[in-house]
């Protein structure tokens, strides 16, 4: 399936930078913009698949121009990013059409997870469903179905388990899944991630097929072996 192309338009440079590098991390195609004008020109180049809007910007504001690329193109889903959470600003990005609004400060997964659900609802993006032996395992939904019962996972729990079957009886580095991952490679975060994978573990014991391989200061193998 073809990558998914995301305008991002945010005049704050640290911000901006951050969230393009993370949604690229999981698999997006991104153009950042710095200001409304910037971000138009970028529209008209690109094309996205989907549009994140910052309310705040110069040049031209988050609504004016998400006005001006519905009036282009009134089938591209957007989203506004604003540090304010006043109800007026809300009703005006949703009367416009908006898809979803998150206020600031935010935790990026939770931006990838109100993408994705635009995705999903809008019929963008399949969603991403893997099977593991008996288990069924959503990304989307972050959801694993195994024959003892339903376990609902975290992100990073969802997201260490899609990255580990996307490299299944591999050997991943310890440092390749905390960039990809956690964003950075960093030696506290490196505890963290032990602790996830031994979580993954206790989820996974019912299944004979799969199995976490730990490599001794080197990294994990996901063994999976299909019927």
């Amino acid at each position: 399936m073809e990558k998914i192309r995301i305008l991002l338009a945010e005049d704050d440079p640290d911000l901006g930078n951050i969230l393009a590098q993370y949604l690229e991390m999981q698999g997006f195609i991104v153009a950042l913009a710095r200001d409304g004008e910037e971000a138009w020109e970028q529209f008209q180049k690109v094309i996205p698949t989907l549009c994140i809007l910052d309310v705040m910007m110069p040049k031209m504001d988050g609504f004016e121009l998400a006005e001006k690329i519905i009036r282009h193109n009134r089938d591209i889903p957007f989203l506004f990013l604003t540090a304010k959470s006043l109800k007026e600003d809300r009703i005006r990005g949703l009367k416009i059409g908006a898809d979803d609004y998150i206020t600031k400060p935010f935790e990026v997964d939770e931006l990838v997870l109100r993408i994705n659900n635009i995705l999903k609802r809008t019929g963008i993006q399949d969603v991403d469903e893997f099977k593991i032996g008996r288990i069924d395992f959503n990304f989307q939904e972050l959801e694993l179905k195994t024959p003892e019962g339903i376990y609902k996972l975290t992100m990073k729990e969802g997201m260490l388990l899609k990255y580990m079957l996307q490299h299944e009886n591999k050997l991943v580095k310890r440092e390749e899944i905390l960039t990809e991952v956690w964003g950075e490679n960093d030696y506290f975060l490196g505890r963290s991630m032990d602790v996830f994978v031994s979580r993954l573990r206790k989820y996974l014991i019912s299944e004979e097929s799969v199995s976490i391989e730990t490599v001794r200061g080197t990294g994990y193998i996901f063994r999976l072996r299909h019927a």
